[in-house]
């Protein structure tokens, strides 16, 4: 199965490139969470955040989703799944899932702990949202749940992530039995009214 679109195999061949795209695709992607040759399961299983882009006709959308170790579920060998938390209202990534179901995940370490051999890994997949699934119970906060049919994961070359330490959880993320701080727009006047019985 090849990864490439038309327009990035007319460049490859423009400028001359096509086979170093083949021998990374070669070297680097893989279709399954079981060939685990490049350590994808646990740098995904514990990450903290991660970049989803999403589309719809003229609308595109990249969007950060951030929770705690674990908050990202592998479930088999093409599958993961995610929390979708509370959030602004505006829908944006799941109304553009709901019209088109591809999407790409970029997953980034900005720290470079001991023993973190891969600090940026992508994956593309068709994605659902359900309202209800057995994860959600197991996943505080979890409003819904995202699931991600995987078609690529592959490794990519981390050389311009610069090196960041982390220096403070968000106080937002959700956490079993405790209660989050509501961010301060929602407390503004007109917005505070208009998010009544909304969820």
């Amino acid at each position: 199965m090849d990864m490439y679109g038309k327009g990035s195999r007319a460049l490859q061949d423009r400028y001359k490139a096509r086979g170093v795209a083949d021998l990374i695709q070669k070297a680097t992607c893989v279709s399954s969470f079981d060939d685990d040759q490049f350590g994808y399961r646990d740098f995904i299983e514990s990450a903290t955040y991660f970049f989803l882009a999403t589309s719809s006709g003229e609308n595109t959308d990249c969007s950060f989703k951030g929770g705690p170790k674990g908050f990202i579920r592998i479930t088999g060998p093409n599958t993961l799944v995610f929390p979708d938390y509370d959030g602004n209202r505006m829908y944006k990534s799941l109304g553009n899932i709901t019209d088109n179901p591809n999407v790409g995940l970029l997953f980034l370490r900005f720290d470079n702990e001991e023993g973190n051999r891969y600090l940026r890994v992508r994956i593309n997949g068709k994605a659902t949202v359900h309202d209800d699934h057995p994860l959600k119970s197991e996943l505080a906060g979890a409003k819904r749940i995202v699931e991600v049919e995987t078609s690529y994961i592959y490794l990519n070359c981390p050389r311009y992530i610069p090196e960041m330490t982390l220096v403070e959880e968000s106080a937002h993320i959700p956490q079993e039995g405790e209660e989050q701080p509501v961010p301060g727009w929602k407390m503004k006047p007109g917005i505070k009214e208009a998010l009544e019985g909304s969820e």
